[in-house]
């Protein structure tokens, strides 16, 4: 079924095998512009920029997801279901519940917990807590390890709010679930990757903390987000 609703592409071949997904599409363009060579636009519906070209002569593919998971819950399944894409990982960033994950530390998501509905209305799973794939998360370490970037591997609360009304929940996230930080897309993106028998991963800036309250700015967060953006762009294939 291509083009898909939510994207224009009619070859399957102008996406790469590996997709990184940020959640601005405008990262998705900075990306483009700053680390790829030949870098083709091939999707701009709903201005959700997908871009493939090359890095180190290796081809991959950027593309934007949207906030939450409803969002890159479809974007990611149209990815992996229709248009023969292998490897999705999200690369974004995330809010610290613990005062050992701090502002501008790199996370490598082990378990995404969500109290979201989402799995279980796709495919009828109960579970609270989904992994990424073991393969993925094995090279993104090794891509890590010789970039000397320190990766903190950590269970994250996927949430589907974003202006939570009892702010202080995180602590029970923390202390009873093991959260140790929030983001909004990972668990989505694993079931998709459960349910189509594709791999997914997900890769995080801290950009601000729940326990400091201490905040990046967005051009800190443009900057500081280069190492995450590294590590997952020797992906490529």
């Amino acid at each position: 079924m291509i083009p898909t609703p939510h994207i224009s592409v009619t070859d399957t071949s102008k996406f790469a095998k590996t997709v990184l997904m940020p959640g601005d599409p405008l990262r998705a363009k900075y990306i483009a512009d700053n680390f790829l060579e030949n870098a083709e636009l091939i999707n701009s519906v709903r201005g959700m920029y997908a871009y493939t070209g090359t890095y180190k002569g290796k081809r991959i593919t950027v593309m934007g997801s949207g906030m939450g998971m409803p969002s890159i819950g479809i974007y990611s399944y149209e990815l992996f279901q229709f248009y023969g894409v292998e490897n999705i990982v999200r690369i974004g960033s995330c809010g610290s519940y613990s005062k050992d994950l701090n502002v501008f530390d790199v996370v490598l998501v082990s378990e995404a917990f969500s109290e979201s509905s989402y799995a279980k209305v796709q495919f009828g799973c109960e579970d609270s807590v989904l992994l990424p794939s073991p393969e993925l998360n094995s090279r993104l370490r090794e891509n890590a390890d010789a970039l000397n970037i320190k990766l903190h591997e950590v269970r994250v609360n996927s949430s589907d709010v974003f202006y939570r009304k009892n702010f202080e929940v995180f602590n029970e996230l923390r202390d009873k679930h093991g959260c140790m930080a929030v983001e909004m897309e990972a668990f989505s993106l694993f079931s998709n990757a459960m349910v189509t028998g594709k791999k997914a991963a997900c890769l995080l800036t801290v950009s601000d903390s729940l326990v400091t309250f201490e905040e990046t700015t967005s051009e800190q967060r443009q900057n500081s987000f280069n190492e995450m953006i590294k590590i997952a762009l020797d992906l490529a294939e």
